[in-house]
């Protein structure tokens, strides 16, 4: 069964960072493609970052690009935040899918697998 499981998250002031994990299990993690999703109140699901992790492009949202930092080791995947801002406050999913594809997509729709999602707060 493909487990997803975030952790990191928390309550930081702006201009702070936050290190978001994900542990995946249940599936071979190579050769997916993984990414980081956020979804504020009353918004959207936006992606935020993706990679696949055969290797190949990594994609970041224009809201993220420069601050932010997706990366991953072994059947974990990371997101660095820096210089987070209140429009940063979200809650932020980790996500799975397109086996085999050898790309990676912010689009949600790509992904079969989902975590519960880790809460992240920026205060000004």
């Amino acid at each position: 069964q493909v487990q997803l499981v975030e952790s990191g998250g928390g309550s930081v002031q702006a201009g702070g960072s936050l290190r978001l994990s994900c542990a995946a299990s249940g599936y071979t993690y190579s050769n997916y493609c993984m990414g980081w999703f956020r979804q504020a109140p009353g918004k959207e699901r936006e992606g935020v970052a993706s990679l696949y992790t055969g290797g190949g492009n990594i994609y970041y949202a224009d809201s993220v690009a420069g601050r932010f930092t997706i990366s991953n080791a072994k059947n974990t995947l990371y997101l660095q935040m820096n210089s987070l801002q209140p429009e940063d406050t979200a809650m932020y999913y980790c996500a799975a899918g397109c086996r085999g594809a050898g790309w990676s997509s912010l689009r949600a729709s790509f992904y079969n697998y989902w975590g519960q999602g880790t809460q992240v707060t920026v205060s000004s």
